[in-house]
């Protein structure tokens, strides 16, 4: 194996560096993937097999071994993430490589396979507990995470794997599935009665910063001085040709125990109307469909019939156009 650093004229990947691939790394790929025959585990592998070469010659007083889902570095585990391209400027991690605790690793390495070229180019690297905070976009069982979050430097990763014990990135215990989903939902949903003693969430801002103070809202002005708003910038991907829409929610103090609640949908970007088909879905804390509407060729809004709701009670916001969806948790 070979190493060389990739003079790349993209600012991004200064430091990246490319992996040459032998001829052995190609035949223990397709002999591991034999009885899978899926193109991805077999890039997997392979970018598997290069990584844990790269760190062999680089942590020469380490051990480096590798697994059926990760190399382990002394107590430190790594996984490959293996792409063909990075086009999107997106990468793919598979849900269940970030929440199930037996197969979530330390540190997550994005590499580059060109099978044509024999090369696997290291484009980035995060720490667990960093993507975490990042992962919050689903599609077809993957997260998306935006390139630009990964650590561009390989050198931070072996400087980590050097100085850093396994414990200072700690990883959650093997817990039941309801379990999971129960702590993953508590940690990501939004607090709105928190919104009316001024404590927000990141994400979500002020109608004016969002949309603009020319915006052309369909927003009731009804108890305007007592109302708390606030947007989040919705993201569908390709689905929308990488244009967001406008998540718009509105509370208001109905009783000394229930709040008011108004969700509506809106087209940013300069674009005047929804995409069609686009639907904005109210959920119970169990996934019940409570309430459901779907935006028509020329609606420049949509809007859920607005409710009430008790302090401590939890829903769920879905955005889907097509198979895409975007789900946001709510607690009042």
């Amino acid at each position: 194996m070979s190493i060389s650093p990739v003079n790349s004229s993209n600012l991004r990947l200064p430091c990246s560096e490319i992996i040459y691939l032998e001829a052995e790394y190609f035949e223990q790929a397709i002999t591991s993937n034999s009885l899978k025959g899926d193109w991805q585990t077999y890039l997997n592998t392979l970018a598997q097999i290069g990584l844990a070469e790269w760190l062999s010659t680089r942590l020469l007083n380490q051990v480096v071994t590798r697994h059926d889902n990760f190399i382990q570095v002394d107590g430190f585990k790594i996984q490959a993430i293996a792409t063909e391209n990075l086009l999107s400027e997106l990468v793919s991690i598979p849900q269940l490589a970030l929440d199930q605790p037996e197969l979530a690793a330390h540190f997550y390495v994005v590499l580059e396979v060109v099978e044509e070229q024999e090369q696997a180019i290291i484009r980035g690297f995060l720490r667990h507990d960093q993507l975490k905070r990042s992962a919050r976009q689903l599609r077809d069982d993957c997260y998306q995470i935006p390139l630009d979050v990964f650590d561009a430097e390989p050198n931070h990763l072996l400087s980590y794997c050097r100085l850093l014990s396994p414990s200072a990135i700690p990883l959650a215990m093997v817990a039941s599935k309801s379990e999971q989903i129960r702590i993953y939902i508590e940690e990501s949903k939004t607090k709105l009665s928190q919104w009316l003693q001024g404590v927000v969430e990141e994400g979500w801002l002020a109608i004016d910063a969002l949309m603009g103070t020319n915006a052309n809202l369909a927003w009731s002005t009804r108890n305007a001085n007592t109302d708390f708003r606030r947007g989040k910038l919705i993201d569908l991907g390709m689905q929308l040709d990488n244009q967001n829409v406008a998540l718009l929610v509105k509370i208001a103090q109905e009783s000394e125990e229930k709040l008011g609640v108004l969700v509506q949908l809106h087209p940013t970007g300069g674009e005047t109307y929804l995409p069609q088909n686009l639907r904005l879905t109210l959920l119970s804390k169990t996934g019940t469909n409570l309430q459901e509407v779907q935006a028509r060729s020329l609606d420049n809004y949509i809007q859920l019939k607005s409710f009430k709701a008790k302090a401590g009670s939890c829903f769920s916001i879905e955005v889907r156009l097509n198979d895409t969806s975007i789900i946001e948790d709510f607690e009042i």
